[in-house]
């Protein structure tokens, strides 16, 4: 049996679709994107639904082919907001369940925003963040389901502003793992699981929001429009510009060569 970790936010629903019932072949769990990685590292499980920037820290570690979770433009769950536009903040506080968004947020303050911002890490808590900090980077659900009209503040989306960019899509999370622990067979599971769960989105956003009809708008037109599931060749080209920025960037300290699963 394979150990998964999976990330608990909606954009991951589609990813595990009908995975529970395949207790002969793996058993799964859910936890924020950094508890995913820092399973996945301890050995507490063997594939990790895993920030895209944690490759760079496991050099041996193999990718899941073509299954990710993915944007090309505005993603709508990845985002800064503030009172002020983005180009005046000095000082943003960062959602402590994010790896890759922050790093990312470094890339585009550096790149594309022009400011250096002290970097403050916080529990995902929009009040408390902006009480303490211009700005507030909030990531999953929060993010996706937070107001900014009603609270009178901007949202950036750092999807959106990725690909303004670069012209590329941008690579959130995908399954990672040790050498050897996934086969072929393994491997078409979580395709087929993939597969089966973008059929089902807008099922999938019902459920997961049950008895909130605004919110189960605003998740079936995410799950839709804004998030996708495959590592294609773009999607590969957007990952490694992103991993190359954050070396630029000195983020991330090695860029080895990203290794796969055989399918």
């Amino acid at each position: 049996m394979i150990r998964l970790g999976a990330v608990a936010y909606l954009n991951a629903r589609p990813l595990v679709q009908g995975l529970d019932q395949q207790s002969e072949r793996f058993s799964l769990r859910f936890d924020v994107p950094s508890k995913c990685a820092s399973l996945l590292h301890g050995g507490s499980v063997d594939l990790g639904l895993i920030p895209s920037i944690e490759v760079t820290q496991r050099p041996d570690y193999h990718v899941v082919p073509d299954v990710a979770i993915t944007s090309n433009g505005r993603v709508a769950s990845v985002a800064v907001f503030a009172d002020r536009p983005i180009t005046a903040v000095r000082s943003i506080a960062v959602d402590s369940s994010s790896r890759t968004s922050v790093a990312l947020l470094r890339v585009l303050c550096a790149q594309s925003f022009d400011i250096e911002p002290k970097f403050v890490t916080m529990q995902p808590d929009i009040k408390a963040m902006l009480k303490r900090c211009d700005a507030a980077l909030l990531i999953g659900d929060g993010a996706l389901f937070t107001d900014h009209d009603a609270l009178g503040i901007e949202k950036t989306d750092l999807g959106e502003e990725w690909t303004a960019m670069t012209n590329l899509p941008f690579v959130w999370a995908f399954w990672a793992g040790r050498p050897g622990v996934a086969t072929a067979e393994d491997v078409a599971a979580l395709g087929a699981a993939r597969d089966a769960g973008v059929a089902a989105s807008d099922a999938i956003a019902t459920e997961f929001c049950e008895g909130d009809e605004d919110k189960v708008e605003i998740a079936v037109d995410y799950l839709r429009d804004n998030i996708a599931f495959t590592l294609d060749d773009a999607a590969r080209a957007g990952l490694k510009k992103f991993l190359e920025a954050a070396k630029d960037q000195r983020v991330v300290q090695l860029l080895p060569p990203l290794k796969y699963y055989e399918l």
